[in-house]
């Protein structure tokens, strides 16, 4: 009688697995890839954020490798870490895990790190004899200039005002950006050898290149006019906008608001102007919004910041007059599209005085006559390049289209640096290679510990009404390190070793150094068990070559 067939995996003799060359099973293989972390792919300013929260986690021996990894793409890790809205954390994986990791808190933690200790930036390449001139010592520029010099190229900023930051100075109260953390990351950029010229406004672009032979020229002017409306206003009414109101109280003015300041707008600037009326004494700022509360472009934070210290808010309502004081305000809608519509309801309500923050426009007469650079609906329009219609002059920040920030201006910056670099040297830029997102669904996130996420403290109540002093304080060290740590390494290698330790076939050979594996296609039979039980999504199957 014939044995029976039996499949060939029980008739394999006694032994280790390491005696069965079961690589010969595969149909597909287990291989090593770097994902791009979602954090970093919502940076607008490029920052390698996986990356460098990597560095911190090993505290004091990794701290200065970690800023240094930031101010490659961003020279603004202390300002960055008080004023960005952090997309990246929106993004971060870890949130639907129980919280996201506080990425923006530890940036801020390193740029005030580096500026306690003295860190300086990176040395400056070659001199390549090309100049440049950047026009606004705005965050676009700024950062546009940091990354020429360190290029290798001789930069000069020419500024209109008496000082430089742009709306990083004129534009944020000193409750958010204290100006000795701006002044001393401003300066660390100039101690390069960037040209500083103040109070210099420059009219006649195209002049002044031919003039200087600049061999490019970079707008980076920012939006610092306050858009107006028109609502009727008896002669007595005190009308202003944000961005002077703003500008003015850093200049050292104070505005006469009055007890009862009415904002009106919803952004950013909207809040900052009401939260600083009530810092100048005002009884009662109230912000007027045509919209809803969900529909409100300002960040949610600064607008819970904005009524903890008393702030009001009047939704779907629209100002239809002003008077000496009091205003008139006509209830809102929304139709079927979101649209807010009039109802012909209205209310008076006392006002003495009415902050106009209806969004900021851009002063382009300084391109008057270049009619190669296209400046329809009062921005500057660039190629894929950066660069307008006119060759040499390239634009960024505010000044062009699409989202305002000063993280985006920052990423404009840089961007635009290495535009006008590969342009110089008569190249063309290289496109970037796509890389695909680590996303949540890959990970195995059982081997995640639960992990509250560490809050910044702020400054007590009581304070933040009366004073300008900054309300959201930085961790502490504890703090900042535990912050990095949560950090789940998404689509990248941890070096946390399971997947040699569950390797069926001890497959998988750890080669010494952190992140360095290789798999022994002699014995890989293609289970996949170690895909499944990576942590961080740094494994994935591919069809076997034939």
């Amino acid at each position: 009688m014939a044995e029976p067939q039996l499949p060939f995996a029980i008739t394999l003799g006694p032994g280790s697995s390491r005696s069965d060359l079961t690589g010969s099973w595969r149909t597909e293989r287990a291989t090593y890839v770097t994902r791009q972390a979602p954090c970093g792919n919502a940076c607008p300013a490029g920052e390698a954020v996986r990356d460098w929260l990597y560095d911190a986690e090993e505290g004091d021996a990794g701290y200065e490798r970690a800023w240094r990894r930031i101010v490659e793409t961003n020279p603004f890790p202390a300002v960055m870490g008080r004023v960005c809205y952090h997309p990246c954390e929106t993004s971060c994986n870890r949130g639907q895990l129980d919280e996201s990791v506080g990425i923006n808190s530890v940036e801020r933690f390193l740029g005030d790190r580096a500026i306690e200790l003295g860190w300086s930036l990176p040395a400056v390449a070659a001199p390549t004899g090309r100049r440049v001139l950047v026009v606004g010592a705005g965050p676009a520029g700024l950062s546009a200039a940091y990354h020429l010099v360190r290029l290798g190229h001789d930069v000069t900023v020419r500024e209109a005002e008496s000082r430089p930051g742009g709306m990083m100075r004129w534009g944020i109260p000193r409750y958010r950006l204290p100006r000795s953390v701006l002044d001393a990351e401003v300066q660390r950029i100039l101690d390069l050898g960037v040209r500083l010229e103040l109070g210099v406004r420059v009219d006649d672009l195209a002049g002044t290149m031919a003039a200087e032979h600049f061999d490019a020229v970079l707008v980076a002017i920012g939006a610092q006019v306050g858009r107006r409306a028109y609502i009727p206003a008896g002669s007595a009414a005190h009308v202003l906008d944000a961005v002077t109101v703003l500008h003015g109280i850093e200049a050292g003015e104070r505005p006469l608001l009055g007890r009862r300041v009415a904002v009106y707008g919803g952004g950013n600037t909207a809040i900052d102007a009401a939260r600083t009326a009530r810092r100048l004494g005002a009884a009662d700022a109230l912000v007027v919004y045509r919209r809803t509360r969900e529909r409100m472009p300002a960040h949610e934070s600064e607008v819970q910041e904005a009524e903890e210290e008393g702030v009001r808010f009047r939704w779907l309502s629209t100002i239809g007059e002003v008077e000496e004081s009091s205003i008139v305000v006509e209830q809102m809608e929304l139709d079927e599209t979101g649209f807010p519509q009039p109802t012909g309801r209205t209310e008076v309500l006392a006002a003495d005085s009415v902050v106009l923050a209806l969004g900021q426009e851009s002063d382009l007469s300084l391109l008057t006559g270049i009619e190669q650079v296209d400046l329809a609906r009062g921005v500057v329009h660039t190629s894929p390049t950066m660069m307008t219609g006119q060759p040499g002059i390239f634009a960024a920040g505010d000044v062009t289209p699409g989202d305002r920030s000063v993280t985006v201006a920052i990423g404009h910056g840089r961007v635009a640096a290495e535009r006008i670099d590969v342009w110089l040297a008569g190249l063309a830029p290289a496109p970037e290679p796509p890389r695909e997102l680590a996303a949540f669904d890959m990970l195995n996130t059982w081997y995640y510990e639960d992990a509250p996420r560490a809050h910044r403290p702020r400054l007590e109540l009581v304070r933040r009404q009366s004073t300008f002093e900054e309300v959201v304080e930085g961790l502490d060290v504890d703090n900042a390190l535990y912050e990095a740590r949560r950090c789940m390494s998404c689509g990248t290698c941890l070096s946390c070793d399971n997947c040699v330790a569950v390797c069926p076939d001890n497959a998988v050979v750890s080669l010494g150094m952190p992140g360095s594996y290789a798999i022994d296609l002699d014995y890989c039979k293609g289970c996949g068990i170690c895909v499944a039980e990576c942590p961080c999504g740094a494994i994935e199957m591919v069809p076997e070559e034939i």
